[in-house]
């Protein structure tokens, strides 16, 4: 089975022209995907070619075009190779000869965006003795990983995947609720049964509470918002935490005492998946929307929305009224990275909690929000900032740290 864009890893294969990109690219995935010629500048378009590489797994191999192009048409390929970066985790810079001011502008380039890279000292068939004292000279000055390779005949390329999966960034595994809870603690968690709860079954930022809670040896206490008053009277434990859907946190608060801690179940997926400070900053922007600004509505999966969505319908409503603007809304929905084009323009990203996503994916996401300069927060923190809320639902996750 193939991984969709939004799990693998995107690999940048950059460099000047003419160094042999495209060959390199070809040699390591054992096709002809990329058009190789003696004439520079070959290359006018990024070429995406997925494929599985050991030890490293699915993968993106992005083949740009020269960073040292001329000419209008070459300003406009080298805009289409730095656009191209946005989306990756890591690149592969090719060189053939010492540093120049180009191979400069490069590490700047990935050293601004925040991107890992390694360096390939290509066509050591030709350099020969030469491969090795150009390899150091790039050690010495960028101190990153390089390795000498013949993409012409096929030498040299067994250790890329590993050194690549040194370099790429794995983002820690965060507790989901576990560390807010000690064993014995009344857990008790709101799950509201509307249209929009699956017939028969809970989502799964519910299933993951209730798994950690009883992991943790907690009491773990499943109601209806309906329910939560009467449970929390009569019960005769005050609970650790109380963890509610995000729609019905009004009405939760309403219900339990201030001294209780709470949060929502999309805040808690904003801190196992994402960045949930930067989610809390971003929020912020919401007070600079005018008429016009664009908006993007991201969700990490394809479903078929419902009458009163909650990223279509309700959190669009609930930023007019709150803003008074007249906004622009585009929905962006599926498991694959955007394309840029689909992002131009916009104000604020407002993404779903992202259940069916791994962190690596959505930290994806994260990144490359920040290199475009917009800012990007998720539903439940929207939500609960929108309802005057936010503050006590990211208490017991951030503790007395300002928002």
């Amino acid at each position: 089975m193939i991984a969709s864009g939004g799990f693998r890893k995107y690999i940048a294969i950059t460099g000047r022209r003419n160094v042999g990109k495209s060959s390199f690219m070809n040699a390591l995935i054992g096709q002809n995907v990329s058009i190789v010629s003696e004439v520079a500048g070959t290359t006018t378009d990024p070429v995406y070619k997925s494929m599985e590489l050991t030890s490293l797994g699915p993968i993106t191999f992005i083949d740009t075009p020269g960073l040292d192009d001329i000419g209008s048409l070459g300003k406009l390929r080298i805009e289409k190779a730095k656009k191209s970066l946005y989306r990756a985790d890591a690149s592969i810079l090719i060189v053939d000869s010492y540093p120049t001011e180009y191979e400069d502008k490069i590490a700047k380039l990935f050293l601004e965006m925040e991107i890992p890279f390694m360096i390939v000292v290509n066509k050591a068939d030709i350099l020969k003795d030469n491969s090795q004292e150009i390899a150091n000279s790039y050690i010495k000055k960028y101190n990153v990983p390089v390795l000498i390779v013949s993409a012409k005949e096929k030498k040299g390329l067994n250790n890329i995947a590993e050194t690549l999966k040194k370099i790429i960034p794995t983002d820690d595994e965060i507790p989901f609720l576990s560390d807010l809870i000690d064993g014995g603690d009344l857990v008790v968690l709101v799950v509201p049964i509307d249209l929009g709860a699956p017939k028969g079954r809970l989502i799964m930022p519910q299933v993951h509470a209730i798994r950690e809670g009883l992991d943790r040896e907690a009491l773990v206490l499943v109601v209806k918002e309906r329910e939560l008053r009467y449970a929390i009277e009569n019960i005769g434990i005050t609970p650790k935490l109380v963890v509610t859907d995000s729609q019905s946190v009004m009405k939760v608060v309403s219900d339990i005492p201030e001294d209780v801690p709470l949060t929502t179940f999309s805040i808690l997926e904003s801190r196992y998946r994402g960045d949930l400070q930067y989610f809390i900053e971003s929020v912020k922007e919401i007070e600079k929307l005018q008429d016009g600004d664009k908006v993007i509505i991201m969700e990490g999966c394809t479903h078929r929305p419902l009458t009163e969505d909650i990223g279509r319908v309700k959190i669009p409503r609930w930023l007019i009224n709150h803003t008074g603007a007249s906004l622009e809304f585009k929905i962006w929905a599926g498991v694959d990275m955007p394309e840029l084009e689909e992002l131009t323009g916009a104000k604020l990203i407002i993404h779903c909690g992202g259940c069916v996503m791994n962190r690596n994916a959505m930290m994806r996401r994260v990144r490359m929000s920040k290199r475009l300069g917009i800012p990007m927060t998720n539903y439940g923190v929207v939500i609960s900032y929108l309802h005057g809320v936010l503050s006590r639902a990211v208490k017991p996750l951030l503790g007395g740290e300002k928002l």
